[in-house]
């Protein structure tokens, strides 16, 4: 009896141009080239279809068919590699970056890269978001030592064009409309309780809550956003520490 290496069996699966692996037969001993047909047809409708499940804004925004050729594209060149599809796509964003037909569409990768994020952060360990009386209880002059835990699902995204905006629009959390000024946004990701939410972050938030997550200190995070942004609001951003429920617990640097 012929075996067929599994490697050359998905590989076949994921791309149309291959011909049925050698050694493969039906119970009746031929080829079966209509059967693997059927199944590997099968096999790419289910993958494309669990890639529209994780990017659906993206779909709105190309359309179903585009949508559709793109995903088939990049399961050609990216079968999954794991049983498990919750992470399936997780570089979809780097191969849309290279896709040439939606080169046009310059802000796309972004976009997939949040929605990437909010289902990291849908399927992430369930935590307790600080609250404003954890914060309140911190003497003023210990504040700068102050060490923040972030929550497991919190993930921040960096973008040159107005990204929370475009997802927001095309998942249906705000009305469709012309966007001006066309700027860059910064958003974090974060799932406090049990809805995932995108919050776009003022000027210098982005490093603030990235240094903050590395775990580096208050005081630390604040210069490096000042750094980064003379405007830099560091009332608001501790504000915005609590509003997004970004971090669950809290400790002190201890100077050595």
């Amino acid at each position: 009896m012929t075996t067929v290496p599994q490697s050359d069996f998905a590989a076949a699966l994921a791309d149309l141009s291959r011909p049925v692996p050698e050694g493969l037969a039906a119970w009746t001993g031929r080829r079966p080239e209509r059967r693997f047909g059927v199944y590997r047809n099968n096999v790419r409708v289910g993958l494309t279809g669990a890639l529209a499940a994780r990017f659906p804004a993206t779909e709105a925004i190309v359309g179903h068919e585009f949508f559709t050729a793109m995903a088939q594209a990049f399961i050609t060149l990216h079968p999954p590699r794991s049983p498990l599809l919750l992470t399936y796509g997780d570089d979809f964003a780097d191969f849309v970056a290279d896709f040439e037909p939606a080169a046009g569409l310059a802000y796309l990768p972004d976009v997939l890269r949040l929605e990437a994020a909010r289902s990291h952060a849908y399927h992430a360990t369930d935590a307790e978001p600080l609250d404003a009386a954890d914060l309140a209880q911190i003497p003023p002059e210990r504040l700068a030592d102050l060490v923040l835990e972030p929550h497991p699902s919190l993930a921040v995204l960096r973008s040159p064009h107005p990204v929370a905006t475009i997802w927001a629009m095309n998942a249906g959390e705000i009305p469709l409309a012309s966007i001006s000024p066309w700027v860059g946004e910064d958003a974090v990701v974060v799932r406090p309780r049990m809805t995932v939410e995108v919050h776009r972050l003022p000027p210098g938030g982005a490093t603030f809550f990235e240094t903050l997550a590395g775990g580096q200190t208050l005081a630390a995070a604040a210069e490096r956003a000042h750094a980064e942004t003379p405007g830099f609001d560091l009332s608001a951003s501790l504000a915005g520490l609590i509003t997004t429920g970004a971090f669950i617990q809290l400790a002190f640097r201890e100077e050595t």
